[in-house]
């Protein structure tokens, strides 16, 4: 964490002990021999399976390089306020311009971009690959093909508000059940249906393992009531640049293409499904994409 004014006990020659309460000045931070700060306070939204996977793997290649990651799983408003605070250095799941635009809003004078590491993030509604629709504007005259139901995830996710507040409408699907429960009783309803070959339609966001792990694709969106394209982007706080110059610069360099995210969050969420231990995990897919991951910090 950032250096701190710590409380310490100051032994006597006659071996009675004061405490020093604002006499001691505070360590200065251990360094790099690249000049950065030896320490990362790395913010992770909770139940964001995009950012958890691009976290992990940072951490893994800050490791690499010799720089000590915390890791902190937090809700969006938190880690925005910690980051405006500086009590994170860095989030790397800001959804822009639509997502999280309100926190920008907010806190963008004591924020700083560096910069989108993908770039065609967005809410949608898919369809089993082999559906016999291809477009939103054909679900209306469908619904039955579908049991007249399109499956959700959580009642408060932005998804389901976008849903609800404008695709229904948009595409007159009043009259189909929109049923939220959560994004794992999601998951397990597309893999049920693409496992027996039924139809369904359900609201997912991209990027997601699940296009990695089912025969699914997106509905066309004609009128764009899903909203426009987004782009993940890393968030530092206003000391970051300034702390971690060498690191600040890996970061600004940072892409990643569909292929690749879908391949890492699929290995940790998908084929090793019901584990959190993440790190051997994302050893294996560096020792597979080492080539990827030495140029991160070239």
């Amino acid at each position: 964490m950032h250096a701190r004014t710590r409380m310490t006990l100051a032994g006597l020659a006659t071996g009675a002990v004061l405490l020093a309460t604002g006499c001691a000045s505070a360590a200065p931070a251990a360094t790099l021999e690249n000049g950065d700060e030896q320490t990362i306070d790395l913010a992770v939204f909770a139940g964001w399976p995009e950012g958890i996977a691009v976290s992990e793997l940072w951490a893994a290649v800050l490791e690499e390089q010799g720089y000590d990651v915390n890791m902190e799983s937090a809700d969006v408003a938190p880690v925005y306020v910690g980051l405006s605070d500086g009590d994170y250095d860095l989030v790397l799941d800001t959804w822009m311009p639509i997502t999280h635009e309100a926190y920008w809003d907010q806190y963008g004078d004591d924020l700083v971009d560096l910069g989108a590491w993908y770039t065609d993030a967005r809410n949608t509604i898919v369809v089993n690959e082999d559906s016999p629709i291809t477009s939103l504007d054909e679900l209306a005259d469908n619904a039955g093909v579908f049991g007249n139901r399109i499956v959700g995830m959580e009642p408060g996710a932005g998804l389901t508000e976008i849903t609800e507040e404008q695709a229904i409408p948009t595409y007159g699907l009043e009259e189909m059940t929109f049923q939220t429960s959560s994004t794992a009783a999601l998951l397990t309803e597309l893999q049920r249906a693409t496992d027996a070959g039924e139809d369904i339609v359900a609201t997912l966001a991209r990027p997601h393992w699940a296009y990695d792990a089912f025969p699914i694709r997106d509905l066309e969106d004609p009128e764009g009531a899903m909203g426009e394209a987004e782009e993940i982007r890393t968030t530092a706080s206003t000391e970051f640049e300034e702390s971690h110059p060498t690191a600040a610069e890996w970061m600004r360099g940072f892409a990643m293409t569909e292929e690749q995210l879908l391949s890492l969050c699929n290995l940790l969420f998908n084929e090793n499904a019901g584990t959190d231990d993440y790190r051997p995990l994302v050893e294996q897919w560096i020792g597979e994409n080492r080539e990827f991951v030495d140029g991160l910090t070239a």
